[in-house]
């Protein structure tokens, strides 16, 4: 009774279509089977990952009930395109943009959402650029291949299961409970109001109930095997009001044409609806958390039980949304109609020969409908605000693979490919903003209309050559050539190549391997690649052009200038990887160890520069930067314990990574998702945090003005006090040090099973922007400002540090209880041939940090590749309580 841990003979796809060993890479693979998240009860298949992969950092950034995932793999590659791996389902290059159609603050889905993951048999993550090379222009960021059920010859098997949820929030954040508030800002006025205070956060969260169905029914013939699924998932947010829901059905058949034939062909058509609670924050100032924070928590937010109209919760200077109202009135909804397909033929016409054609089309048509009546207290649109915002998305893929292996010798085998690919992506965007509207009437024809539309069309092709020997089954030699053009970037620079080479060495098939060293070394693979990739699809279809736009002013057609300065010789980002490891495996595979040290050089990195208003443009993209990332990775697999009645998995991740920008202009370029506190400064990693920081004495302590109120660093002294221009430096990074896993599974007998995974992430910043709101005076909601109100520190001291923003960053270092099950299997008399399963499962459970905000993981800047770890009061992730039931027969 052993299991290969190492997996050295695990058959993988590498993006040459045709299956082959692990040993015969020189680089690393990661392989997560559909029983590695069978209860992790996560909404979409990225969310499923987290804590799985070695050198993976996974991020929630949102606890809404469709929360964004950030993916990166090894690190952030890019700075203004998409950080995100490519993926690929069933050779189908799928869709996984964040688009914004609504401003929800930040907060936007993946489009991974609409996938089920109950319908994944497996996925594999390619992490280096050797291994990407043979992907070209999109794999960047690393590749994770999904491979969906399929149908098995036999009589029909059907299956399924139902689940019923409860999520919560796990922590609120702790408020101003004091009696009294002052009467002004005047640090001289003592003078003191008795108030009652209110806990906004009573009303805004929720337990939230969610279910989750899913049924499949698969079998065939020797020549043909089906299988077909449905699927609905229904969440309610832990935000009132707000909720998700998906259904679905997916269908694929396998039919053999005969011996040296066969066709393959699936669906998946999604329908995916939310109803959506604006937060606002970062461009608009509308929403429910931040109307909580930028309140005066004094004021009871209910509407008032004659009028029924919500009084205005925040200081008329700075003038933000009734939290309730925003609930209770405000209506923001987002529905996706998908459709995914795929066509495969695979031909093997003589011995060795494997030739392979793919067909995928991916359509999505995502509508987003915003309405807040007339009569509001919000800030912008107290006239109304009306909003249809609509997106249609194309994605088309032909790719076909030529394999040929043969045996030039007793000792020496040959496998080479060749193959090629013609992509396109086609979006189709428009919206109409509507105000000043009617008192009846949601639509956008109830006001004055605002119009937009965007159109985009990007085509990509490729071709690529790959030849591998393998001397002795003991040395695998791999190189590979790839050539890609794209439509994106001009004449000059629009087709790059890309090269690769590998090796793995199987020390441990060697003769002398074997006896007493083969029982404690079971196995050991060296391994090395290099490789290069690239970014052509980095930046927009046509970025590389000052787009004038058109206009009717008067009824007469005009145009007007762009903010964005058109380069037409700017160039793809592309990087270099190195990548060196060794797979091991102990004491009859017991043990199992794999580690990869990697270095990856990003040049020609892409940026968006601001220029002075001389030029008449406000931004540019240049290359200009480089990159990079160096870190390693270590994942341990263990069987401490394995009898007839006890098998006890133990699985370990721990990967560190050093991200570092260099040569951007003038040293610094800052980031609006940060409102400009976010940057990528020379020598640190990006998005470091680059603000004001406090002045200080040469002994460290704080220099303090007259009045004994903490203040800013600036350029110069004027008797003993700062002076002069206002200075800015490094005060924090969210990227952490270190990320890991700890997964311990436990079966007992044939009935009983147990798991649980905690996640760490290690060293990281975050910029708490909630709290340095909540706890100013002017709104005062949060509890960090009542020392002021009790005379504990000076009067004015929240204002003074309003503006200081190293004050507000801390350590955002965690771990988490992400997710534990425990589940009991039988068989039923009814059922000879079937199982029945019972399992409780939670969810982000706890998590053990320092940090005073929701949630130490949200970010919200969504999946924004540059600025991370930033807090301003985006729905933290809820805390999960799962009832499953399975059935299988």
């Amino acid at each position: 009774m052993t299991e290969d841990l190492v997996r050295l003979n695990e058959v993988v796809v590498t993006g040459t279509s045709v299956a082959t060993s692990r040993k015969t890479l020189g680089n690393a693979i990661s392989t997560v089977g559909a029983k590695d998240f069978a209860n992790s009860n996560a909404t979409s298949i990225d969310q499923a990952l987290s804590g799985k992969i070695a050198g993976a950092q996974i991020t929630q950034n949102s606890g809404n009930p469709a929360g964004g995932i950030s993916v990166r793999l090894r690190g952030t590659s890019t700075v203004v395109g998409a950080a995100d791996p490519l993926y690929i389902i069933d050779g189908v290059i799928v869709n996984n943009s964040s688009t914004e159609l609504l401003d929800l603050g930040g907060y936007a889905q993946n489009r991974l959402v609409d996938i089920n993951p109950a319908d994944i048999d497996h996925m594999e993550m390619i992490k280096g650029a050797a291994a990407a090379a043979i992907y070209g222009s999109r794999a960047s960021n690393g590749v994770v291949q999904i491979f969906t059920k399929k149908g098995k010859e036999g009589k029909p098997s059907y299956s399924f299961s139902t689940n019923f949820k409860v999520s919560d929030v796990r922590k609120t954040l702790d408020v101003n409970t004091h009696p009294f508030r002052f009467n002004n800002t005047t640090v001289t006025d003592l003078s003191q109001t008795a108030v009652q205070r209110y806990d906004y956060q009573d009303d805004i969260f929720r337990s939230a109930m969610g279910t989750e169905n899913n049924l499949s029914v698969s079998g065939g013939s020797n020549g043909t095997q089906y299988f077909v699924s449905g699927n609905y998932l229904f969440n309610q947010g832990i935000i009132d009001k707000s909720d998700f829901s998906r259904a679905g059905a997916r269908a694929r058949v396998d039919q053999r044409l005969n011996d040296w034939l066969k066709i393959s062909a699936g669906m998946n058509y999604v329908l995916s609806s939310s109803h959506e609670i604006p937060n606002g924050g970062l461009n608009e100032a509308y929403g429910a958390l931040t109307g909580f924070i930028f309140s005066n928590n004094f004021i009871n937010p209910a509407a008032d039980p004659a009028t029924g109209i919500y009084p205005s919760t925040s200081p008329t200077a700075v003038q933000r949304t009734n939290p309730l109202e925003a609930i209770n009135r405000f209506q923001f909804a987002q529905r996706t109609s998908r459709f995914i397909g795929n066509f495969q033929a695979t031909a093997t016409p003589i011995k060795g020969l494997s030739i392979n054609y793919v067909l995928g089309y991916d359509n999505s048509t995502q509508i987003g409908t915003g309405y807040i009546p007339v009569g509001n207290t919000t800030p912008s649109y107290n006239t109304g605000f009306s909003k249809r915002a609509d997106k249609t998305s194309f994605l088309v893929n032909n790719d076909i693979n030529v394999s040929y292996q043969t045996k030039l010798a007793d000792w020496l085998q040959s496998t080479t490919g060749i193959g090629g690919t013609a992509q396109s992506e086609k979006i189709y965007q428009t919206g109409i903003t509507a105000t000043q509207l009617g008192l009846i009437g949601q639509t956008i024809n109830n006001g004055v209309s605002v119009p937009s539309e965007f159109r985009s069309d990007i085509n990509v092709m490729g071709a690529f050559i790959q030849q591998t020997f393998g001397i002795k089954e003991k040395i695998y030699l791999t190189g590979a050539a790839r050539y890609d053009v794209s439509s994106v970037f001009g004449a000059s620079n629009r087709g790059q190549f890309y090269p690769k080479v590998s090796a793995s060495y199987i020390l441990s098939n060697e003769k002398f391997w074997s006896g007493k060293l083969s029982n404690v070394i079971s196995s050991v693979k060296l391994r090395a690649s290099y490789g290069q990739a690239g970014n052509l699809t980095a930046i927009g279809a046509y970025d590389r052009y000052s787009s004038y736009i058109p206009v009717n002013s008067a009824g007469l057609p005009s145009v007007y200038s762009p903010t964005l300065l058109g380069n037409i010789g700017i160039k793809p980002e592309r990087q270099e990887e190195i990548e060196v490891g060794t797979d091991l495996s102990f004491f009859k595979d017991r043990l199992g160890v794999e580690f990869s040290y990697y270095k990856k050089d990003v040049k020609d990195l892409l940026l968006l520069a601001n220029l002075t208003p001389s030029t008449g443009y406000s931004s540019q993209y240049i290359n200009v930067g480089t990159m990079t990332n160096k870190g390693f990775e270590l994942m341990v697999r263990g069987v401490p314990i394995l009898t007839k009645q006890v098998k006890w998995d133990v699985i370990a991740t721990y990967s560190r990574n050093k991200n570092v920008v260099n040569n951007i202009p003038g040293g610094v370029l800052t980031f609006a998702g940060g409102f400009g506190q976010v940057a990528a400064v020379n020598g640190y990693p990006l998005g470091a945090f680059y603000a004001t920081y406090f002045a200080r004495n040469a002994d460290g302590s704080l220099l303090l003005t007259s009045g004994g109120l903490p203040q800013t660093e600036k350029a110069g002294r004027t008797g003993g006090q700062p002076s002069g221009a206002t200075l800015k430096k490094v005060i924090g990074d969210p990227n952490p040090d270190w990320v890991g896993s700890l997964i311990n599974e436990v079966s007992v007998g044939k009935h009983f099973s147990f798991r649980a995974q905690l996640d760490a992430s290690i060293g990281g910043d975050v910029f708490n922007f909630t709290k340095r709101v909540g706890d100013r005076d002017l709104y005062g909601g949060l509890k960090g400002y009542e020392p002021e109100l009790r005379g504990e520190v000076p009067k004015g001291t929240s204002a003074a540090l309003f503006s200081i923003f190293e004050n507000w960053i801390e350590d955002g270092s965690f771990v988490k209880l992400r997710e534990v099950s425990a589940s009991y299997s039988f068989k039923p008399k009814f059922l000879p041939t079937g199982n029945m399963r019972f399992s409780l499962a939670g969810r982000n459970l706890f998590s053990i940090d320092k940090y005073s905000g929701y949630d130490p993981e949200i970010n919200a800047a969504g999946q924004s590749s540059a600025v991370r770890g930033f807090d301003f009061v985006e729905v933290p992730i809820p805390r999960q309580i799962v009832l499953g039931f399975n059935l299988t027969f």
